[in-house]
This record gives C-alpha cells, structure tokens and sequence, in this order.
C-alpha cells in the first residue's frame, strides 16, 4: 500500500493547498473597504491608499493562484482519465453560473436605464449633448469582429490547426485592446461626467461596467493566447479556451444591447 499512497483512488479533482485563494479575498476586501472609505471619509488618501493595495494584492495572489493551476495542468499532462472529464464537466457549469450571473447584473442596470427613461419626460435631458454615433459604431464593429475571430480560433483548435488559433486569438485581444481605446477616447470628448445627473450616472455605469468587462476579457485572452503558444491545449482539452471565448461573446452581446438602446434609441 505504501507504494500506492500518493495515486488517487476516486474520480474527484481536488486542488493542492495554497494560500493563494485566501490572500485574494483578502486583497478584495481591502480594496472594496478602501474603496468605501474613498467616498465617505476625508482625508481621501487614507481610502485611495487602502483601496490600492488591496488591489494590488488582489493581483499579485491571483496570479500566483492562476499560474499555480497552470502548473498543476501541465504536470498533470492534460490525460485523457475520469479525472479531467469530471472536472470539465464542472467547470462546465461554474462557468455557465458565472455568466448568468453576470447577466442579472447587466439586467438590473439595463432595468435602471429603462426605469430613468420611462419617468423621465424628456429623455436625455435638455442639459445633455450626446455624442455622435461613428466612434459607437467603431467600437461595434471592433466587437463583432472579435466575435468572428476568437469563433476562428475556436474552430481552428478543434481541427488542430494551433498557428490559426494563435494568430485568431492574437487578434481577438487587440481588437479588444483598440474597443478599450475608442471607448477612453469617447469619455475624453464628452461634454457631460458621471455626476450630470442621471443620465451620466447611468450612462457611465453601463458602458464603464462594460468596458471592464471587455479589459478584464482581453487580460483572459493575452494568457489563451500564450498557453496556445505554449502548446498548453487539444481539441480534447481545451475548456479554458471555450470558457473565455463564451465570456467574450456575452460581451458582444451586451454591447449590441447598449449600442441599440443607449446610443441609437
């Protein structure tokens, strides 16, 4: 038996202990608490302060948190046992959870946005000067191209084709780099912030929440693209590759919502 004592008698993945996931939430916890001592308390240094190195904490641990799983994943050797197809099969739904999730969060502030307009009689109020629609449009196009090329990455993966999945997936995240820039272009041209009223606050906080999102997808994508490069994915395995590609869609996807009701209409 002794011989035996480090091989696994179940099919369950269980993750090696770290520290990691601990120190994360102590970085979230830090950075939110900093972040509500920013809007409430003065001097605003002690909150800015606080709210920074909770942030970077947060980083710092889960980075070291994802690069540890990488490392696990690769000595692992991505086989082909029950062991992964249980903990595909999991992540499967952890992922789908995520994006509903995600998805009530988007509705409740499309819910505000429908709310404001609907009992508000002019709409947007006649102190606002919205801007033209060509950089939306830009940014439109940016986002459906971006759909079009990580869904080529996909395929190419699933075919083993890695240089086209490389060079989709490469793609993909400067497209999403090029939206970012557009989008901190527009702020800079607006004639109206975050405090002008409800129209700002809900105009900000749907296309920043947004563009977050679309920051935080590219980030995901930069590491896809170089574990694709490293050889990390089949078309066996590849989970980490579909999950990423499901969030970028959902990103297409409020963004046509946005574009539609906040820009056009």
């Amino acid at each position: 038996m002794a011989n035996h004592s480090h091989h696994h008698d179940h099919d369950f993945y269980i993750p090696a202990p770290s520290i990691w996931p601990p120190i994360s939430c102590l970085g979230a916890g830090m950075g939110m608490a900093g972040f509500v001592m920013y809007l409430h308390l003065h001097p605003q240094i002690i909150g800015i302060s606080l709210m920074a190195t909770g942030i970077a904490i947060l980083l710092m641990a889960a980075f070291q948190w994802f690069f540890m799983l990488v490392r696990e994943s690769r000595a692992r050797g991505f086989g082909s046992t029950a062991v992964p197809m249980v903990l595909d099969l999991a992540n499967r739904y952890g992922m789908m959870f995520f994006i509903a999730s995600e998805v009530m969060f988007f509705a409740a502030f499309f819910a505000a946005y429908f709310f404001l307009r609907e009992h508000n009689p002019e709409w947007p109020p006649s102190n606002i000067h919205t801007m033209d629609l060509y950089l939306p449009i830009i940014n439109t196009l940016l986002l459906l191209s971006s759909g079009a090329t990580i869904t080529w990455a996909h395929h190419s993966v699933l075919h083993n084709r890695r240089s086209d999945a490389i060079l989709a997936t490469f793609l993909t995240w400067q497209l999403g780099l090029i939206f970012l820039a557009c989008q901190a272009t527009e702020y800079h041209h607006a004639a109206y912030g975050l405090s002008s009223g409800v129209y700002g606050t809900i105009f900000y906080m749907l296309t920043g929440f947004h563009g977050f999102h679309v920051f935080l997808g590219s980030c995901m994508l930069m590491f896809l693209h170089l574990r694709l490069a490293r050889g990390d994915f089949s078309r066996h395995n590849h989970f980490f590759f579909e999950g990423v590609a499901w969030y970028w869609h959902f990103v297409d996807v409020v963004w046509i919502g946005l574009f539609l009701f906040v820009y056009v209409l």
